[in-house]
């Protein structure tokens, strides 16, 4: 058996090839779920399996604050809340690596600066394509942003549906969990929370 896979739609030419071991791992798991991973539907599914989890994790490649490094002083006196909100996300729950899916509320209230809106949603994504649980994945987001932005505040509200949770376990779809940061104005001032979580649509 050859230790590389060769080229196909899920291995391109130019592509980084699926070392053996990584597909042996596969393997095992297929047979561990009660198949024959040498049957002709299963022959490519391990190199194809292992491209989409180094695609679904790619977050790891990356430090999501490299997406708030440009930003722009000239905003003509604008000092009140910046929301993107609905944007949707995948990740993989750290515990089952099932899909988590959902979306965000991001906002800030600038100080000094703003960042390009699209930079939010590059953060979220950056820290969403990993391995996560929610709690961390919502802060980490609202830390980041804290630190290389220096707002007045920040709020992150993340809104999920875990794989984990509606198609095993206890398996009740349509359930979704809600997790929030709050940092600055948004944690210390009850009216300014209240606003943003308005907003936000919550």
């Amino acid at each position: 058996m050859s230790s590389l896979v060769g080229p196909d739609e899920d291995n391109p030419v130019g592509k980084p090839p699926v070392p053996e071991h990584v597909q042996d791992a596969i393997r095992t798991l297929i047979e561990w779920a009660g198949d024959d991973p040498s049957r002709e539907g299963l022959l490519d599914t391990p190199a194809r399996v292992a491209r989409a989890w180094k695609e679904y994790c790619v977050g790891y490649e990356e430090d999501p604050a490299i997406h708030l490094s440009r930003i722009f002083e000239e905003v003509g006196g604008y000092d009140e809340i910046v929301l993107l909100k609905d944007i949707p996300f995948q990740s993989h729950c750290e515990h089952h690596m099932a899909p988590i899916i959902g979306k965000a509320a991001i906002a800030y209230l600038p100080k000094d600066h703003v960042v390009g809106i699209s930079k939010l949603a590059r953060v979220l994504h950056g820290f969403a394509r990993r391995l996560q649980i929610q709690e961390r994945l919502t802060a980490e987001v609202a830390q980041c942003i804290w630190d290389h932005l220096e707002p007045k505040g920040v709020a992150v509200v993340i809104d999920a549906s875990h794989a984990c949770m509606t198609a095993r376990g206890v398996r009740t779809p349509g359930v979704s969990m809600v997790t929030s940061q709050m940092m600055g104005v948004f944690l210390e001032d009850q009216r300014s929370r209240k606003e943003v979580l308005s907003l936000m649509g919550y």
